[in-house]
């Protein structure tokens, strides 16, 4: 049995790709060795081999969505070693092992205990291994096989979108593509038909199609035309099993929209239009509009107006309202009714943006015809120009004509015209205008230094029949300018005081004067300076003209003195160059001063020369004023002086009832700055145990009163009473300094209150302790060395 069994595994190595479904192949390592008794290879002395041992294996598919109630079995896994007795166990591991598969350990039967999904996994990869059932050790090298899942057609198409949105131009072609939609199918495209899909339209004909394989939507129509219907719902399918009866199918929508493009010309709703106007509409103003329609919309239906011809082309004028699409005239040109009553204009309007394409179907343009006619209107005076400019010279005499103004009626009636000036321009009066002429005069003497331009307006009226509060006026602005006439002399164009120097050396030039004139001559100022004649200063200064209508002021000698004279006056005369010939005299004031080496001036007048041997004034004042100052700081110290200064304590030796103590001890002085610390003061707790007050003598450092008996009539409870206040006092922290004043009152018997006094009280200096004038500073060091002292913790 043993030699047939090779050629057993090779007829079903043969046979098994015969078996429908795909294969699964098992790989067995490892060869075993087995000597054949009495084999030996022809003419070689070689042993003969055994065939590697394998496995009996076999198909294994399993399909998805089992739905039976066993277990579904997928195949046998055997190895050639397996006798059949049960001593070979099978362990089966790898995905989805004990979860999904199970395999029977005695005869290595696999089962699918789960119902599987080829859509979540296709395919599992499972391990086997072949031990003795006895021993554990294992027959068999352990073999990977795969289980494929077959498909089934369980899932339907899905697209991408529940609902498309597209569009297409209008017009368009047969075949113009719109847009493309897409479905999956979760089914497994490799194995049959489950995943081919087919596309159909089921809502849509005839206007569009779908092409079957690609899902790409295109018009199947000619000339669809927006204006008729603008949008189309469409309805899509995609079926699995190449579309096929019995295949599952998905559906979605797909709304499409027709854009608009320019297939439709402008038109007018009529062919001719009329307006009525007054003559009075002036130029720019609006006469009417008119509008053609278009169907298209967007920049599509956008139009422009013009004017293509009429009996007056040039009078008016169409422009196109963008925001209405509506084409308004416009006057361009002044209307008279008197002249021509009715015209007539030609409009066209086309498209602003034409499609060529669409040219040969019609003109996209189209033309009316525009009647107007003019009404006759009471219209006011026409002046002749539309501002008048006039001149007059200021000294012109009263009454004088200046100019002329013209206003004609052009009503059919021609009535007369009156004129006036509206006073609200002529405030001063200076102008009238005659009534019937138009002539315009001065009423008033004119002065251009005052006003060198005056703007007037003067008013026409007709002269009819109706009131004058109904009737037509006009006006127009008259410009009259006044001339300048050389009526004003030259004068220095500001005040000039000059400065001269005691020690100046003649021919010094002291000042630089220049002047302004009020009149202004065509070919400008020509100002020449003199020296007054029989000036009395002349022996002193002169002026010299610099020939730029400036001169300057020189000394004529040196030596001047603040003694003898310390202001000069100089007068200057100063012409213009116009005709007539207008002159003034002005004046100079020159100081002499004392000057420094640098020529600054310092003193220029008599009087500062004589305070120089004394005290200025200001000097004076400043001393005046230092003294009340200190006045007034002596008088508030000693203010607060006295506001700081307590009353003095009155001690009566007579009566001793007063129950007033005095503390007469001189403190340390200046230097003494142990006796206050004012930290201690703001924080007690902050003392050191062993460290004593500073403002008091501590109770320790007192020595030992010996007090005599006290008679049996003496008040005991005052002597307790004060004693109690003093220890209070002596113990508080907050105790004012040891040389201030301590006040108690008690209300006794009457009796004498024994002596506070400590004096006396000590038999001897042994008996007291002299620390504490350690504690009283720089002053009592001396003192202190002479007793002994003790550490405060002894």
């Amino acid at each position: 049995m043993d030699t047939i069994r090779p050629y057993l595994l090779f007829v079903i190595w043969v046979l098994l790709p015969c078996h429908g479904g795909s294969m699964v192949f098992f790989r067995s390592s490892g060869e075993e060795e087995s000597k054949v008794s009495g084999g030996t290879r022809a003419g070689t002395g070689a042993a003969l081999r055994r065939s590697k041992r394998g496995w009996m294996w076999n198909q294994f598919f399993l399909q998805e969505e089992y739905t039976g109630t066993q277990k579904q079995y997928v195949g046998k896994l055997q190895s050639d070693l397996d006798k059949g007795d049960g001593t070979v166990r099978y362990i089966l591991s790898g995905e989805g092992a004990d979860s999904i598969f199970t395999i029977e350990e005695n005869t290595g039967n696999l089962h699918a205990i789960k119902k599987l999904d080829r859509e979540e996994k296709a395919d599992y990869l499972l391990r086997i291994r072949a031990v003795n059932r006895t021993t554990g050790l294992g027959i068999e090298p352990e073999t990977e096989f795969m289980v494929k899942i077959h498909d089934i057609n369980d899932n339907e198409p899905k697209f991408s979108k529940e609902l498309y949105t597209a569009s297409v131009p209008e017009m368009s072609p047969v075949g113009t593509s719109v847009t493309q939609v897409t479905a999956t199918d979760a089914d497994d495209s490799s194995y049959g038909n489950s995943a081919k899909l087919v596309y159909s339209i089921l809502q849509g004909q005839p206007y569009f199609s779908v092409d079957s394989d690609t899902g790409i939507i295109k018009t199947a129509l000619a000339n669809m035309d927006r204006e008729k219907r603008e949008h189309y719902h469409v309805v899509i399918q995609a079926k699995d099993m190449a579309g096929q009866n019995g295949g599952l199918f998905g559906t979605t929508t797909v709304n499409i929209t027709l854009l608009d493009v320019n297939d439709n010309p402008p038109k007018f709703l009529q062919s001719t239009y009329q307006f009525s106007i007054p003559e009075s509409k002036g130029t720019g103003s609006e006469i009417g509009r008119i509008k053609a329609t278009d169907i298209d919309i967007g920049e599509n239906a956008e139009m422009d107006y013009s004017v293509i011809g009429g009996d007056i082309p040039d009078q008016f004028e169409i422009r196109t309202d963008k925001a209405t699409q509506e084409g308004v005239i416009i006057v361009k040109q002044p209307l008279d009714y008197e002249k021509k009553k009715e015209h007539t204009l030609h409009v066209q309007v086309e498209n602003s943006y034409p499609d060529p394409s669409f040219h040969h179907n019609s003109p996209f343009q189209d033309t009316a015809s525009v009647k107007i006619y003019l009404e006759d209107v009471e219209e006011p005076p026409v002046f002749e120009r539309s501002s008048y400019t006039m001149e007059v010279k200021e000294d012109a005499d009263l009454r004088i004509v200046i100019g002329f103004v013209s206003a004609t009626d052009h009503d059919a009636f021609h009535n007369p015209v009156r004129y006036s000036i509206d006073t609200r321009t002529n405030v001063d009066q200076l102008f009238n205008i005659h009534e019937r002429n138009g002539s315009i005069y001065t009423q008033k003497f004119l002065d251009r230094e005052e006003s060198a331009w005056h703007n007037i307006s003067v008013v026409a009226r007709e002269l009819g029949a109706e009131p004058k509060s109904t009737q037509q006026s006009s006006r127009v602005p008259v410009y009259i300018r006044v001339l300048d006439v050389n009526d004003n002399a030259p004068v220095f164009d500001t005040f000039y005081e000059a400065y001269v120097c005691e020690y100046a050396k003649a021919g010094q030039t002291i000042q630089t004067v220049s002047a302004m004139d009020m009149d202004d001559p065509v070919g400008g100022h020509r100002f020449t300076f003199n020296m007054a004649p029989e000036e009395p200063a002349q022996s002193n200064f002169t002026v010299q003209d610099l020939g730029d209508n400036t001169a300057a002021i020189l000394t004529r000698r040196s030596g001047f003195s603040r003694l003898h004279e310390n202001i000069y006056q100089v007068h200057v005369v100063i012409k213009d160059g116009d005709q007539p010939v207008q002159s003034s005299t002005s004046t100079i004031q020159v100081h002499v001063c004392a000057c420094d080496q640098d020529g600054n001036v310092e003193l220029c007048s008599t009087t500062a020369l004589i305070q120089t041997a004394g005290l200025s004034t200001g000097a004076l004042v400043a001393i005046l004023l230092c003294i009340i100052i200190l006045l007034m700081i002596v008088v508030l110290f000693a203010a607060v002086w006295r506001q700081k200064k307590k009353d003095p304590l009155i001690i009566s030796k007579e009566d001793v009832r007063d129950n007033i103590v005095s503390y007469n001890d001189e403190g340390g002085g200046e230097e003494d700055t142990q006796a206050f610390d004012i930290g201690t003061l703001q924080n007690p707790q902050s003392v050191e145990e062993c460290k004593l007050r500073r403002d008091i003598i501590p109770e320790a450092l007192y020595p030992q009163v010996r007090r005599a008996p006290a008679p049996a009539h003496e008040n005991n409870d005052v002597r307790i009473f004060i004693n109690k206040k003093v220890y209070e006092n002596d113990s508080s922290p907050t105790a004012l300094p040891y040389d201030s004043l301590a006040t108690y009152a008690y209300e006794g018997n009457g009796s004498v209150a024994e002596s506070l006094s400590s004096l006396g009280s000590a038999n001897s200096d042994r008996d007291q302790d002299y620390n504490y004038l350690n504690d009283w500073g720089p002053r009592f060091r001396r003192l202190a060395d002479l007793y002994e002292t003790e550490d405060c913790n002894s």
